[in-house]
């Protein structure tokens, strides 16, 4: 979902990084191949992803919501030597396509895919420290996600959210079940004074938050 007019976006796309070669073969056969392709990051939210994990320079990565895999092999871009991603998906039946991918990505040996319900194998993580946590999974258990992850998270770290304006209607008068949700979401961290937040407009909008 994009909220920017596609003029803007077009533009923005034009001058950022380019986007790699195996990225570009990932987003296409994502787009032929699977349900909902617009759930991918794409090509300018991917250049975000990866160039605030190059910022951060994270050693351990968790993300939530692995997809096909484009986001995980930006974010694991700016790892440092040494470094470990661990992302989690609910389908089982992505499996194959997510590690091909992985494998054909060069990161296959820095990436470890979990897949089943995130918050149980979120528990089973439970001693990660990490930099740099990325949630873009069912929306209904974002705050579950943070609340497990928060104190797994090293100050200083980051937490990336997607989709916190839900195509606009998180600041219009929807009132439907998802949109409270996320409307809420979003009013807890602006409340939470451990942390440090900003929504950026991207997409479908993403809330960087940092932790104090």
């Amino acid at each position: 979902m994009e909220i920017l007019d596609p003029a803007l976006q077009a533009y923005l796309d034009q001058h950022c990084e380019p986007e790699p070669e195996m990225l570009i073969t990932i987003n296409r056969e994502t787009n032929l191949k699977v349900l909902k392709p617009h759930m991918l990051s794409g090509h300018y939210q991917g250049r975000l992803l990866s160039m605030l994990s190059k910022m951060l320079r994270p050693k351990c990565i968790l993300e939530i919501g692995t997809y096909t895999g484009y986001a995980t092999i930006c974010l694991a871009e700016g790892l440092v030597e040494g470094g470990e991603i661990h992302t989690i998906e609910v389908n089982l039946e992505m499996e194959e396509m997510i590690r091909k991918n992985f494998k054909n990505s060069g990161f296959e040996k820095i990436i470890f895919p979990h897949f089943g319900d995130a918050q149980h194998i979120m528990l089973e993580l439970s001693d990660k420290n990490y930099d740099l946590v990325f949630i873009d999974a069912d929306k209904k258990s974002n705050f579950a996600y943070y609340q497990l992850v928060i104190n797994q998270l090293k100050p200083g770290g980051v937490i990336i959210v997607d989709n916190v304006l839900w195509k606009g209607k998180v600041y219009s008068e929807a009132q439907d079940s998802d949109t409270r949700l996320i409307r809420e979401f979003n009013n807890l961290i602006t409340a939470d004074d451990r942390v440090e937040q900003l929504i950026l407009p991207v997409r479908d909008g993403i809330t960087v938050i940092r932790k104090k």
